[in-house]
């Protein structure tokens, strides 16, 4: 039988999320989970397959993967989570033999900004407007092979206001190697009046029309909110407090950052 499953996972603990000798990396330690449940063997690993590869540093709240396998549907989700720490396996779905996770009908990304420091929403809207549609992404993204297809569709770029962020999301059926943060990074500096639109309309015309390239924004602000396909998942699986605790955890650091940065100006 062959499962879909969807997973969320804590970025910053990894190394990146495609497995890479010598390094602690998300489909590393869930290829080191399943061969330990006997969930897979062999070189091929049971035709196991990723949704998204993303960049390190990035979170997920549901990225899939694929694999066959004759463990019990019900138990797997607990049973991988019994054996992961950063990594929660909340969903999964039975599909077909010839199902492969990468061919999605969406991907949901979204980027967390500090509203301060950042344009008015309303220049960021209006600057998204040209980076919506078809385009030739090529110059907004790392080569991975110099071989993929830099021409893809994005779906919608929106802007939304909550508590001390902007919180920008884009869907598009796929990406390209560090597009989302790229795009972004380079929205922000049109909405800013840094880049003329004219230089961006020459670049997704895939004309390099700036010197050094679009600087990506950091990684650790990012999250695949969502890969969607023509089917539901079963909700399945325990270990969510992971991330409840996590984020406990964060805004404790934030308040001993804060306070140490106070007491540091009131010293100067």
């Amino acid at each position: 039988m062959r499962y879909a499953l969807k997973f969320a996972y804590d970025g910053p603990r990894f190394g990146g999320y495609a497995r890479q000798p010598g390094k602690v990396t998300v489909e590393g330690e869930i290829l080191r989970a399943m061969k330990e449940l006997d969930v897979i063997e062999g070189a091929r690993e049971n035709n196991f397959r990723s949704a998204s590869r993303t960049d390190r540093g990035v979170s997920a709240a549901g990225n899939v993967l694929a694999v066959d396998t004759d463990f019990h549907f019900k138990a797997l989700p607990d049973a991988l989570n019994s054996r992961l720490d950063g990594i929660v396996f909340h969903g999964i779905a039975l599909v077909p033999d010839d199902f492969n996770p990468r061919h999605a009908r969406q991907r949901h990304y979204r980027y967390f900004l500090h509203a301060e420091g950042v344009p008015p929403i309303g220049k960021l809207r209006k600057a998204a407007k040209q980076f919506i549609g078809e385009h030739d992404f090529r110059l907004f993204s790392k080569k991975d092979t110099g071989k993929e297809n830099t021409v893809l569709t994005i779906d919608s770029i929106t802007f939304t206001k909550q508590g001390e962020f902007l919180v920008c999301d884009i869907k598009a059926r796929r990406f390209l190697w560090e597009l989302v943060r790229r795009l972004l990074s380079a929205l922000i500096s049109v909405a800013e009046g840094k880049i003329p639109p004219e230089a961006v309309e020459k670049m997704l015309a895939g004309e390099d029309a700036l010197r050094g390239g679009i600087k990506p924004l950091a990684p650790e602000f990012l999250v695949l909110v969502d890969v969607e396909y023509d089917f539901e998942f079963k909700d399945a699986g325990a270990g969510r407090d992971y991330f409840r605790d996590r984020a406990s955890e964060c805004k404790a650091l934030s308040e001993v950052m804060g306070f140490v940065a106070e007491a540091l100006r009131r010293s100067g």
